[in-house]
């Protein structure tokens, strides 16, 4: 299940139930966020001694690791200020070392403008093509620095069944999908965010990088989207299977210098 749905059906209504009682016990106002709201939350959950901003800036908690999901309550009512999260990274740099694009340009500093996560979800227009190969099979999205950080050995299984992530996408189903068919298919999801024409922006991307002789008559076909945006990736997605292609004949084709 894709996190958006968790935000909206497993976090949300709980926030909204604390709130709730915030408000009834204290009379003090108390309005909740699941990432709905203009909150810089890794650094105000580490004040708040929920862990640690790591190298790559996701926050690490000592016995969850980084794979988290953040909510919030803003409110009126006055607490005590909790110990801010002391930094546990060490000398470790696997999130820096891991980065596909080299986002992570140093230590606890990200340029947002080379992340995955921003280039498929976030950004609008054409992916630079300087980074389209970096890119790999990633369609929606990143975890890779989260993927390798070492506290993940003391993390435990969620008791919530509905964190679980379920099934895999058919690349070729999906470029395939029309706009009516698209919203159907990510009703409720926060893939509706990046638009059908973000998607398939997406799915082109994967396949000139993974992609075989297989994807090119879908490829070939999105060459005739109504979409721009879709049609100048999957330009690119075909010229490069091609060129794949092309090598390995020429390659199969060369003599064999080690047996001659």
């Amino acid at each position: 299940m894709l996190w958006g749905m968790i935000i909206t059906i497993v976090m949300t209504p709980r926030l909204q139930e604390m709130a709730g009682w915030i408000e009834r016990e204290t009379g003090a106002r108390a309005k909740p966020y699941v990432d709905t709201g203009p909150l810089l939350e890794r650094p105000l959950a580490q004040r708040a001694g929920l862990g640690w901003q790591g190298k790559s800036t996701i926050l690490i908690h000592k016995d969850f690791g980084p794979w988290l999901l953040l909510g919030e309550i803003v409110t009126t009512l006055a607490l005590e200020a909790d110990a801010g999260g002391a930094d546990h990274c060490g000398s470790c740099t696997r999130c820096v070392d891991v980065c596909p694009t080299g986002a992570i340009t140093a230590p606890y500093q990200l340029d947002a403008r080379r992340c995955i996560s921003y280039l498929t979800i976030e950004l609008k227009g054409s992916i630079p093509e300087e980074l389209r190969p970096l890119i790999g099979d990633h369609v929606y999205g990143c975890d890779e620095c989260l993927d390798v950080c070492p506290w993940n050995r003391f993390a435990r299984r969620a008791s919530e069944e509905r964190f679980e992530a379920r099934g895999t996408w058919d690349l070729q189903e999906l470029l395939r999908l029309t706009p009516k068919g698209f919203r159907e298919r990510f009703r409720g999801s926060p893939v509706l965010r990046v638009k059908r024409r973000g998607l398939l922006r997406n799915v082109c991307v994967v396949l000139g990088n993974i992609g075989t002789e297989e994807d090119l008559p879908a490829l070939r076909t999105a060459l005739g989207d109504e979409e721009e945006l879709v049609r100048e990736h999957a330009a690119w997605a075909v010229a490069r299977i091609e060129g794949r292609i092309s090598r390995l004949l020429k390659g199969a084709g060369s003599p064999n210098t080690e047996s001659a």
